[in-house]
């Protein structure tokens, strides 16, 4: 199991990424309109964003599933 993290924060642009792998996928939304989480085809999690991270300084923790069903 690769252990290997990349966390990318753009300030200007409020957008948080945090990749677990540097693999082709897709975005896939979750049940937070701000967090999406980045597959690959077989549904494995490669990563995720945030997007207005400092907006969401009032709701701690934030707690999402990043699982995905692939369809």
């Amino acid at each position: 199991m690769d252990r290997h993290v990349k966390v990318w924060f753009d300030a200007e642009g409020d957008f948080l990424e945090v990749t677990f792998a540097d693999r082709a996928g897709y975005m896939v939304e979750t049940e937070h309109d701000a967090i999406m989480t980045r597959v690959d085809d077989e549904g494995h999690v490669l990563g995720f964003s945030i997007l207005g991270v400092s907006k969401l300084r009032s709701e701690r923790p934030i707690d999402v599933d990043l699982f995905a069903e692939v369809v």
